[in-house]
């Protein structure tokens, strides 16, 4: 099984086979703001040491950093990132250089022009929020009258213009419907559809495994999750037989407040940074890695997503050294 060849692009085999400290970075994660046109029901928000706009000569400094180190991936999130003043010309600069897929999560309620300048500037993938399948049920979740009916026209128009994904985020809240949010997805000509369990509640994906197969064929990641649910497996948390090392941040990054993080999962729950964005931050990446043990650290033991740790797992197997 090939992950890139399943919808997570960034996660090649050959990336596994060649990762090392020096490496091209492959994919890294900028957090622009806190700030959010939402107020979604089941969000945490970000650390209060954290919180407010990211200094944008920081920001530059950052990015420039990624591309000389010939940066292949790159995703802005917040917050809402397209709250941010200076978005567009961060996308402008990565696709100056080169950059090959410049991604934006974003809740999809800015206005349509907004997106459609993002996408003139080479924004070529949108990772959008739908977590319902009615009015009723969307807009109590962002607590913003009318905001889902914005995003559903939104995603409709996006989804004919370039790569879209969404992503539903199912609790006890909106489970009930989430058969039905799935197959509404499925008629907004979306590419492909990611279901995010709160924690541990896989619960979306035990029902949603009784999706036709023509629906899930249509859909690489969505397939991939629920073949995992139905071979028991959950999507977040390592197993016994899983390899104890993060090898994925090698050339892998999420940077909050100039601060680099082992990865974006860990930054969401909380976790600590492991230093400032410089020189040495990829070395101090790889010190991390041969000092933690994945298996004993709690965030990553019950956090870890399924397709990292493939993707770790594979490094090892590429690697025999490594282990």
């Amino acid at each position: 099984m090939k992950l890139e060849d399943i919808g997570f692009y960034t996660l090649s085999d050959q990336r596994a086979k060649g990762a090392s400290e020096v490496s091209n970075l492959k994919r890294c994660e900028l957090i622009l703001t806190d700030r959010c046109n939402f107020k979604c029901t089941y969000c945490r928000g970000i650390k209060k040491e954290y919180q407010g706009d990211l200094d944008f000569k920081e920001a530059e400094r950052i990015v420039s950093y990624w591309l000389d180190n010939e940066l292949e991936n790159i995703r802005f999130s917040g917050g809402e990132p397209t709250l941010y003043q200076g978005l567009n010309e961060l996308v402008e600069r990565c696709k100056f250089c080169g950059v090959k897929n410049i991604a934006v999560s974003t809740n999809g309620y800015s206005e349509m022009d907004v997106y459609e300048r993002l996408i003139k500037d080479g924004v070529n993938d949108f990772s959008i929020s739908l977590d319902a399948c009615c009015s009723v049920i969307g807009n109590e979740i962002s607590n913003t009258k009318g905001s889902w009916e914005k995003v559903v026209d939104n995603i409709r128009k996006l989804s004919k213009l370039t790569y879209v994904s969404v992503g539903m985020v199912f609790t006890e809240e909106n489970i009930d419907s989430c058969v039905e949010s799935a197959l509404f997805a499925d008629g907004l000509g979306v590419s492909d559809i990611r279901i995010i369990p709160s924690a541990q509640y896989n619960e979306a994906l035990i029902m949603l495994a009784k999706l036709p197969e023509d629906i899930l064929n249509k859909y690489p990641i969505l397939k991939y999750r629920i073949n995992n649910i139905r071979n028991g497996r959950h999507v977040r948390g390592i197993q016994e037989s899983d390899c104890n090392k993060c090898w994925l941040m090698m050339d892998d990054m999420a940077v909050m407040k100039g601060f680099h993080f082992p990865c974006i999962i860990y930054l969401r729950e909380g976790g600590e940074p492991i230093g400032k964005v410089g020189e040495n931050c990829r070395k101090e990446r790889v010190k991390w890695i041969m000092d933690n043990n994945t298996k004993e650290n709690i965030i990553c033991k019950n956090n870890c997503l399924d397709v990292c740790i493939d993707y770790n797992n594979k490094v090892e197997s590429f690697n025999k050294e490594l282990v």
